[in-house]
């Protein structure tokens, strides 16, 4: 059994009946629970060698294996995952206030080039286990980010539970396809689940008003209007995103909308760094659920990180009005540091 199917076991809080040894004045103690916590992210969440993990953290190899050791000891390391180090919950409580979010999760990775994909998977995988109840409603998007947090969410059913997919996609069968990801989430559930059977893109307005009002799906956007939580991420305008890769939206489109400044999506909806919309003719050929739809939601969690998606993330911050963001801690960092700037 991987590392990683063990469920993502690197939890950065001791459980309650763990005992910390008293912290010496000179910052020792807190200096190792630190190490510790750190070593277990990386070998559990980000899957990393103990070789790797002693090289990053400039430490030998038997010192690696001896804080993971001691945190296992500590119960520092569960099936679950609490709160990050420090300087992570400082970084929540500033995103929440500037923010104006309920909550933030943010979690460490070893360094501001290592691939964030994981650990905020595993995060969002532990928060949605936590979220889910008997009759929710929950309208999901799509992405790479979303679908490993497939991996890390507690298989159980649900009683009348309902997942609704927001964007099509259902022509092109691929791993990540937003269908797919509906599907597959609504399957941890036993929930039912509501799929956009259409393209993502259409070729013409008229086509979209046809496909919902004479082909079944405006049952689609009623569902809606009544949904208790969205699940969404967040993609940038890199060539080698998913929907630019996989021939979702074309590369002359995704030049296109960088001309007229955006630097992110979400749903094929783009936004520019201020969380204004770009207007194009595009926007009205994409078989979504609009955002405006969405921002009546009670809970809207936002799931996206990495130092490259940190002004997307800006973007859809402003763009979106989330209650939950879950990302990590460089990508956190950055955010913020951004965010001061345009102030």
């Amino acid at each position: 059994m991987s590392r990683k199917t063990q469920g993502a076991a690197a939890a950065a809080q001791p459980a309650p009946e763990a005992r910390e040894p008293a912290v010496d004045r000179s910052g020792t103690g807190h200096r190792n629970r630190r190490m510790r916590l750190r070593a277990a992210w990386m070998y559990f969440i980000e899957e990393k060698t103990q070789n790797e993990i002693a090289q990053r953290l400039g430490v030998g190899r038997v010192t690696v294996v001896r804080l993971l050791s001691d945190a296992r000891e500590r119960n520092e390391i569960q099936f679950t995952i609490a709160k990050g180090p420090p300087e992570c919950v400082d970084l929540e409580r500033e995103l929440e206030q500037r923010f104006n979010l309920a909550e933030a999760v943010v979690v460490p990775v070893s360094d501001d080039k290592a691939d964030a994909t994981l650990p905020i998977s595993a995060a969002t995988g532990a928060y949605i286990s936590s979220h889910v109840r008997a009759g929710l409603k929950i309208g999901v998007g799509w992405g790479r980010t979303l679908l490993e947090s497939l991996s890390y969410i507690e298989e159980m059913p649900v009683p009348d539970m309902s997942v609704v997919s927001l964007l099509g996609g259902i022509t092109r069968v691929k791993r990540f396809n937003p269908s797919e990801f509906a599907w597959r989430f609504s399957r941890l559930f036993q929930a039912e689940c509501f799929l956009m059977t259409a393209p993502a893109i259409v070729d013409a307005p008229e086509t979209r008003r046809t496909l919902i009002e004479r082909c079944g799906l405006a049952e689609m956007f009623e569902m809606a209007r009544s949904l208790d939580s969205v699940l969404l991420s967040v993609g940038n305008l890199a060539p080698d995103g998913t929907a630019y890769r996989d021939g979702f939206v074309s590369d002359a489109l995704r030049r296109s909308m960088l001309e007229r400044g955006a630097v992110g999506e979400t749903l094929f909806e783009f936004f520019d760094a201020t969380g204004r919309p770009i207007e194009h003719p595009m926007h009205d050929c994409v078989m979504n659920v609009p955002s405006s739809m969405l921002a009546q939601v009670p809970s809207r969690i936002l799931v996206s990180g990495g130092l490259p998606k940190a002004q997307a993330l800006l973007g859809a911050l402003r763009y979106l009005s989330p209650t939950v963001l879950i990302t990590d801690e460089h990508c956190a960092a950055r955010v913020l540091q951004l965010d001061r700037r345009s102030a």
